[in-house]
């Protein structure tokens, strides 16, 4: 046997090669905050030709879905047949003909599969979301707008799905964690991506948030160029496979307490983790969801620390406004970097010392001029989630998504590095 010694110095630039060239690219999708219904949206261009599409973010969808009532029209759409490749991959539950329309059209084909549409503004599914494939022009890697010529998707015709969406969106992006058409798990089949993904949301209706498709690294400016994946707190994600499949895409976390200005909330535990009989409780995380829903116990007991902890000279607001449970007024209530000064939240992970900190940016809303309130819905959740982390709280902090790693990172306020998610690398397109 012959055996040859490479040089150190070949040997470092051959690894350094290898790492180079398996290395992934960063696909930036920019991210608008609704200033009317505070949904979160994304635009994509699909169909031949080429037309901008407005998607609600559910991170619990199954697929990108869109509204094909309405004249879909384009020379490339293709649906997919009953046992085809296309349909065993999406794992669709049923076959079937037109029965809807008068003749067969985009959303209404013949001898086709289906899987479930959802729209999670208003808690509604629906078994006969047509799969089909389309060009579809998603978001761009610095300097390059990036196109699919047969994205898997699917195509529904019932109005009822279209309810509450903000104007001008006619279907939803679906970023879910299971399904293999879900718009992450799609796009990692692309060798230039993973299956990871950031979410930054921007505070402003008047400037876009990002969401990051890759591993990274995750650039914005503060004025330099920083990547803020860097020093992020990871947590496990917790598959809920006892809520069946309303609950199988979705993105749980354990919280293990609630801390107000360093002070443990005294909680009902068991309302913390997924009940293993049926599926409820537990913390889950939403875009669809404008501001964090508490269980009703939860809330009470959180709303009493909040208060005892604010400074003494606070004045209660009484009755509280819009759908908040706590409002006060704001003219003791000074200014930092990270937002109005009140008592910080900590969402107590795994273990003490892993917490998601809440800063004063992300914890209150101000409603007017004189009165701000605390930004946490309390509700019923008695066969829900006790927990739903809402987009609020999410805002100007780094999310990410490690769906092979099973995990989910967390940043603070990206306001500590004197950064804004609206601030991501302006070479992009779009």
């Amino acid at each position: 046997m012959v055996t040859f010694k490479l040089p150190l110095s070949m040997l470092l630039l051959f690894l350094l090669l290898n790492i180079f060239l398996c290395s992934s690219e960063v696909l930036y999708i920019p991210v608008t905050k609704d200033a009317s219904t505070l949904e979160y949206i994304i635009e994509v261009g699909q169909r031949t030709p080429l037309i901008p599409i407005k998607l609600l973010i559910n991170l619990g969808g199954r697929s990108l879905w869109v509204d094909c009532d309405k004249g879909y029209k384009s020379s490339t759409y293709k649906p997919a047949v009953c046992n085809s490749t296309q349909c065993t991959f999406a794992k669709s539950h049923a076959c079937g003909d037109c029965i809807f329309k008068p003749q067969v059209q985009p959303g209404c084909s013949n001898n086709t599969c289906y899987i479930w549409g959802e729209n999670p503004l208003i808690n509604s599914f629906h078994d006969r979301a047509e799969i089909a494939e389309d060009v579809l022009a998603i978001g761009s890697t610095p300097g390059v707008r990036v196109t699919w010529p047969r994205f898997i998707f699917s195509c529904l015709l019932d109005q009822d799905m279209m309810r509450q969406f903000a104007n001008g969106v006619t279907g939803v992006a679906g970023f879910g964690r299971e399904s293999p058409v879900s718009i992450p798990n799609q796009l990692a089949l692309d060798s230039r991506f993973t299956k990871k993904f950031g979410i930054c949301l921007s505070s402003s209706t008047k400037s876009r948030g990002v969401i990051f498709i890759g591993s990274g690294p995750y650039y914005v400016y503060n004025p330099k160029k920083i990547d803020i994946s860097n020093d992020i707190l990871y947590t496990k994600l917790i598959a809920n496979t006892r809520g069946g499949f309303v609950t199988s895409e979705e993105y749980y976390i354990q919280v293990s307490s609630i801390r107000i200005a360093g002070q443990d909330v005294p909680l009902n535990k068991t309302l913390l983790s997924i009940n293993k009989k049926n599926g409820v409780a537990g913390t889950r995380i939403s875009t669809a969801t404008p501001f964090t829903i508490l269980h009703t116990t939860i809330y009470d007991a959180f709303k009493t620390a909040f208060i005892k902890a604010l400074p003494k000279n606070v004045t209660i607001v009484e009755p509280p406004m819009k759908q908040f449970g706590l409002c006060f007024s704001s003219k003791n209530i000074k200014s930092t970097n990270v937002g109005p000064d009140v008592p910080v939240i900590d969402f107590v992970l795994h273990k003490p010392s892993a917490f998601w900190r809440i800063y004063g940016t992300n914890s209150v809303v101000q409603v007017n001029k004189d009165v701000m309130c605390l930004a946490f819905v309390g509700q019923d959740q008695t066969w829900e989630p006790s927990i739903v982390i809402g987009g609020h709280q999410m805002e100007e902090n780094l999310l990410i998504f490690d769906l092979v790693g099973r995990n989910i990172g967390f940043s603070s306020s990206l306001k500590l590095q004197q950064a804004s998610c609206s601030k991501y690398d302006n070479t992009i397109l779009g």
